[in-house]
């Protein structure tokens, strides 16, 4: 707009006001209207670059399309290509200090900005980006330093130094190659232990051979002795991989799935508890009389069972004891293999030792099964679990007649069983058993380690001696084939004949005294190639035949 058009309009719509007034005004607006002007020209100037950065951005998203080759005289530019494109990393995590990450974070940010150099071209640049990223303690110390010597980082290097002298210090407070030496399997799988293995591993400058040993050292016993001959000439790294493959293998085969189904029962179910003849809250004179009279056990009124009683706290529902036990699994319980003479006829079977139980149970189902003859009991037993609920029926009416037991090899005795109307334990040896005999039981284990004193005096049956055989040996039938001529003198020594015999019994009994309060010391297993385990069956199958040993479950 002409600021002297604009002044005389100005002159003629305001004939009275004063000229200075106007002149200024005049000023005024030819000052903006420049102001306007250069604007344009600047808006102008952001718009040419926008569209020639659209096109740059349109380029490299666009193939490669190959062109002839330009005249000598003509200049090209570089276009830069897709594989000139740094790739686009992900934002490092805020870092707020945890010694155990400070190695971590460090080496992202190290990579991010490696990967930005047009972004990130100076040091400052650099340390400023890795500030950006600080939080808790961490910013607190940076925002102390910066405020005393901020300007004191002569490079970004000089800045991570001092960086990993703060933060840089594991809570461990040990070195990798002492975490290294402590590190063991445990409970974890090969694969997790392996892991953990090589990430600190990588923090040393130990050779391979070395590395070998302390992973082997770490390993369970079990996978040990698997691969005690499978390492020969094996680097570390490809045994790492059988190791995991053999753990993973073992893993595979365990029947888990019978476990965990097991845990789920008994975890629906309250706590199983042990078996008690009458229950401690009655009387048994009480006891009976509500048994006889059909009433509550908890409030004895008629009408209805404990179990629904209205007078009861509200609980969650359970399940009978003799129900939970068809979830036990024998690795959860201490189970012992025993033979019972029925009728002249031995039965083997196997027993569950229960502490909790008043006395000795036999199943009605087994009983029946066996043919074991019952006689009735002068009176009636009530059986219930220790809060009162009955346990089957709830009532004890019959037991066995007197039995020969054999518990073990050796153990025997005679005893009588209560009979259980349901039961999915055919033998039940409860506390009077445990009190009567004071096995050493290795609950461990699952095992009886030792009988009492009483029982190898009263109990423990002797083993009777392998007749001696005498037989007459042909010179000429013990003749060995293939012998060699050197060895001709000794011929007696190969002869099959000979050694299938044994010696006379002496008068000499070489005792074996053990120390009072001690175990024998239990001898370790040595892993077997192939041809010895095939050499060591044959052997025992064969001696077995000839009745020179005879197996064992004691």
């Amino acid at each position: 707009m002409d600021p002297k058009s604009s002044y005389s309009s100005l002159q003629k719509t305001s004939p009275g006001q004063d000229p200075a007034v106007y002149e200024h005004l005049c000023t005024n607006l030819a000052a903006q209207a420049s102001q306007i002007a250069a604007n344009q020209q600047q808006l102008n100037r952001l718009t040419a670059v926008t569209e020639e950065l659209v096109k740059a951005i349109q380029n490299l998203h666009s193939p490669v399309v190959t062109t002839p080759a330009p005249p000598a005289a003509a200049i090209t530019h570089a276009v830069p290509t897709p594989s000139q494109i740094n790739p686009r990393l992900a934002f490092p995590e805020k870092f707020d200090g945890d010694p155990n990450k400070c190695k971590g974070f460090l080496l992202q940010c190290s990579l991010f900005v490696e990967q930005q150099p047009m972004l990130y071209s100076t040091d400052n640049g650099k340390i400023a980006f890795v500030c950006s990223l600080l939080t808790g303690r961490a910013l607190d110390w940076i925002t102390a330093v910066w405020r005393t010597d901020g300007s004191s980082f002569s490079s970004f290097n000089d800045f991570l130094t001092r960086f990993r002298e703060v933060f840089d210090h594991p809570k461990e407070g040990k070195s990798a190659g002492e975490r290294l030496l402590e590190l063991s399997q445990g409970k974890s799988s090969a694969a997790e232990y392996a892991m953990n293995f090589r990430t600190l591993a990588a923090q040393t400058t130990w050779v391979s051979d070395t590395l070998k040993v302390l992973f082997r050292k770490g390993l369970s016993h079990e996978l040990q002795t698997e691969l005690a001959c499978r390492d020969e000439g094996k680097s570390l790294n490809d045994f790492i991989e059988l190791t995991i493959a053999i753990d993973n293998l073992q893993r595979s085969r365990k029947p888990r799935s019978r476990v965990s189904t097991a845990i789920k029962a008994v975890q629906s179910v309250e706590d199983p508890e042990p078996m008690q003849v009458n229950s401690y809250h009655l009387s048994s004179e009480e006891r009976n009389r509500r048994l006889a009279n059909r009433l509550c056990l908890y409030c004895g009124s008629p009408g209805h069972q404990r179990a629904s009683c209205p007078s009861r706290p509200s609980s969650v529902s359970s399940k009978l004891v003799s129900e939970s036990l068809h979830s036990l699994h024998p690795v959860n319980c201490v189970i012992v293999p025993l033979k019972l003479t029925i009728n002249n006829v031995q039965v083997t079977t196997f027993a569950l030792l229960d502490s909790g139980a008043a006395g000795n149970f036999m199943s009605a189902e087994f009983a029946r099964t066996n043919k074991v003859s019952l006689i009735p009991c002068a009176n009636s037993l009530s059986v219930a679990t220790i809060d009162g609920r009955p346990l089957g029926t709830g009532i004890i009416t019959h037991l066995t007649q007197s039995l020969s037991m054999t518990t073990g090899l050796l153990h025997q005795e005679v005893i009588q069983f209560y009979v259980l109307p349901t039961s999915n334990t055919p033998i039940i040896l409860g506390l009077p058993w445990l009190r009567l005999h004071d096995p050493l039981v290795s609950w461990r284990e699952g095992q009886i380690l030792k009988w009492s004193t009483k029982c190898q005096t009263k109990c423990l049956s002797t083993i009777s001696p392998l007749p001696v055989h005498s037989l007459v040996i042909n010179e000429e039938s013990s003749e060995v084939p293939n012998l060699p001529a050197e060895y001709h003198d000794l011929k007696a020594a190969f002869s099959k004949t000979q050694a299938n015999t044994l010696p006379s019994h002496r008068p000499h009994d070489c005792a074996i005294d053990l120390l009072p309060g001690h175990n024998p010391p239990k001898g370790r297993v040595f892993p077997l190639s192939l041809p010895e385990s095939e050499a060591m069956t044959k052997y025992i199958k064969e001696e077995l035949e000839k009745g020179f040993i005879r197996p064992s479950t004691s």
